[in-house]
């Protein structure tokens, strides 16, 4: 381990880690029951601080998936005949509910995830959100009378439920995503059919037995854990039941169902990947501006699509920001996350690792300088230091893919122009970071931005109240806000005929 990387702490706090296991059930939920796969398979869910196995959850096939719609389906319509305050009334219980359990929901988070407790409890509170704001959004539906412009007819335009969906989650939030799509889906009329990540399925079906308890109807809500996910979910796709599909993951992977979706001319949200820039001016507060890079580069241990991923500074302070960068960085405390003090977790699996080994040799190798950490921790668990790269070329991996991991590389800029060049050099566009005190200069980068949000002189852009979302390669749609809503509802348009005088 290089000096400065941080150090592994060992200690274990006291938790009640079986409890918090015990929220989850192992099972599948279809159609309001908890039911084993119908081959009988069952898959293991990892700490991946420890490697050794939580809890062992029912492993979903084709015929499952298939079942799974049958039951959305068949709810459809009387969930779509609810009102809109039966909705919102059960999206309130299942936020009450929430925060009851937050304490454990964020242990189970931890152990499966392994991002440390603090992010936990703020990704819980932050989940539980979206079922408070959905809950106020699902009696605000609206539409518009309006005269036809001849006279001829009056315009009624209204909302509906899309139908049926089909939802797909990443393993990097397990709680916030699972309810920022569902709690939109769910207060616009529409039933689900839910796949968790295979690596992090147990907050997911905590929530989901939330929200059973909090009264939702047996097929509302429906989900299938699997480690087959293409077997699983490409026949919902092509089955002409499925109105909308939502997926949170890799480029790579939507692209391929984008594909897929359009062959039945699917609905669709996409939110992928991301090379979010973080952008340095000199006249920046540089207290705030490093302070703004730790959070943005560590929340969730790198591992999230609005991660900073390439830090461009001006020239006059670049030596200073990567010094006082690297100086945070290598400080911060390495650990299980439920291990008190602890500020870096482990990375998800060993493939993560090692993604992240390769990026920073190749940065290393084209002559960039590792300023604190820059090579893996030894022990159990998928342990990669905190690491400042300073000196990185333009075409060194750490500038042209997402790194997914607790890796800084650092590059100067000479001027405006250059920043905006290098920011947009991506086929990405989610999310930037802008530091500057310059009112007139940060208006005219922000419009230059090629992405589809922008942190202001600020690290943190998740808001439920904010329609999230990228553009290019980073996705289609928005969730999130009064934007996330529209998104599970279809706009009808009757002629109504006004007979002459």
């Amino acid at each position: 381990m290089r000096a400065g990387a941080g150090t592994l702490r060992g200690m274990s706090a006291v938790h009640d880690e079986r409890a918090a296991v015990g929220l989850a059930p192992t099972e599948l939920l279809i159609g309001g029951e908890w039911r084993a796969a119908r081959e009988g398979a069952r898959f293991s869910v990892e700490d991946p601080a420890t490697g050794e196995p939580l809890a062992e959850v029912a492993d979903a096939a084709a015929a499952d998936g298939r079942a799974a719609l049958d039951a959305a389906v068949a709810a459809a319509p009387a969930w779509a005949a609810t009102s809109p305050r039966e909705r919102s009334a059960l999206l309130r219980r299942a936020y009450d509910a929430m925060l009851g359990r937050a304490e454990e929901l964020a242990v189970l988070m931890t152990l499966e995830m392994g991002k440390p407790l603090a992010d936990s409890r703020g990704e819980i509170a932050y989940a539980a959100d979206f079922l408070l704001w959905y809950s106020e959004e699902a009696v605000r539906g609206d539409g518009r009378i309006a005269r036809a412009p001849n006279g001829a007819s009056t315009v009624l335009a209204f909302k509906q439920p899309v139908g049926p969906c089909v939802l797909i989650t990443p393993w990097n939030f397990p709680a916030a995503m699972v309810t920022r799509k569902l709690a939109p889906a769910l207060a616009a009329g529409c039933t689900a059919v839910l796949k968790p990540a295979e690596l992090t399925p147990l907050s997911a079906l905590a929530i989901a037995r939330i929200l059973e308890q909090a009264g939702a109807p047996p097929g509302v809500v429906n989900l299938v854990p699997t480690t087959r996910p293409g077997e699983v979910i490409a026949p919902l796709i092509a089955d002409p039941r499925t109105r909308k599909l939502s997926f949170t993951g890799s480029t790579e992977v939507g692209k391929l169902l984008l594909r897929q979706a359009a062959d039945n001319v699917l609905r669709v949200s996409m939110e992928l990947g991301g090379n979010a820039p973080f952008v340095v001016f000199a006249d920046a507060d540089l207290d705030a501006a490093v302070e703004g890079a730790v959070f943005a580069k560590l929340r969730n241990i790198g591992e999230a699509c609005t991660a900073a991923n390439r830090f461009y500074v001006e020239r006059a302070v670049a030596e200073e920001f990567q010094g006082r960068l690297a100086e945070r960085l290598g400080a911060m405390r390495i650990g299980r996350g439920l291990d008190p003090g602890v500020e870096v977790g482990p990375l998800i699996d060993a493939d993560a690792v090692a993604k992240v080994e390769r990026i920073v040799a190749d940065a290393v190798g084209r002559g960039g300088r590792a300023l604190t950490g820059g090579e893996r921790l030894g022990g159990p668990g998928h342990f990669y230091p905190p690491t400042v790269l300073g000196d990185v070329p333009a075409d060194a991996a750490p500038f042209t893919e997402e790194i997914f991991g607790p890796v800084a590389p650092v590059a100067a800029f000479a001027g405006e122009g250059e920043a905006i060049a290098r920011a947009n050099d991506t086929p990405y566009g989610l999310v930037a970071y802008l530091y500057t005190r310059d009112l007139d200069r940060a208006v005219r980068v922000a419009e230059a931005l090629e992405t589809g949000m922008i942190g202001l002189n600020q690290p943190l852009i998740s808001n439920v109240g904010a329609p999230f979302g990228g553009i290019k390669w980073s996705g289609i749609g928005r969730e999130g806000g009064p934007e996330g809503l529209e998104e599970y509802l279809e706009t009808k348009y009757v002629a109504l005929y006004r007979p002459p005088r």
